[in-house]
């Protein structure tokens, strides 16, 4: 199996796993959106396809939570920071040179950091209804209000970009001993 095969695989595993995950664990949200962004920029050469791997995982969930009426699946302009939010750990997925288990545990811990800030951030500037407070006392409330969802956050993303990356690694070991054998 050569190595576009097997990224098209895994990312179709990824989206699909990803969006049910994030469906069925609402409103707690365990699931590996984040990884997979880390992944994807990590992993994935083709630059559009890595930052098309999040965004499909995401709005297929957004899509899933509004069809099931679970959750609105759209919610507005905060929506497109949480996106953007995505976009930045693809890019921070690129500059991870090595995918050893540190570089990994590292990356995945900034990640969660990283989406948490800007996420929180985004929540602030699209608070219509003054729920934190203005300037920066408001602000700090805002991320105040998000540190309980951080920690779960950081238990997520350490565990799902372990799996992931692991699983990626031993399938294209297999698969290049297959081709050897």
């Amino acid at each position: 199996m050569n190595q576009n095969k097997l990224n098209i695989i895994t990312a179709t595993v990824l989206i699909l796993s990803a969006a049910i995950l994030k469906v069925s664990t609402f409103p707690h949200s365990i699931n590996p959106i984040i990884a997979i962004s880390l992944f994807s920029g990590a992993i994935i050469k083709d630059k559009k396809f890595a930052f098309a791997m999040p965004l499909i995982a995401m709005f297929a969930s957004d899509i899933m939570l509004e069809a099931f009426s679970i959750a609105p699946g759209f919610y507005g302009m905060g929506q497109i920071g949480n996106y953007i939010s995505l976009l930045f750990i693809t890019v921070l997925g690129f500059t991870m040179k090595k995918t050893n288990i540190f570089q990994v545990a590292g990356y995945s811990v900034l990640s969660s950091l990283v989406f948490f800030i800007l996420s929180n951030t985004n929540c602030f500037f699209f608070d219509f209804d003054n729920t934190y407070g203005h300037g920066i006392i408001g602000w700090v409330n805002c991320l105040a209000a998000g540190i309980p969802f951080v920690k779960n956050s950081i238990i997520s993303d350490l565990s799902f970009s372990t799996v992931i990356f692991s699983v990626y690694a031993f399938a294209l070991k297999y698969a290049s001993k297959k081709v050897i054998a």
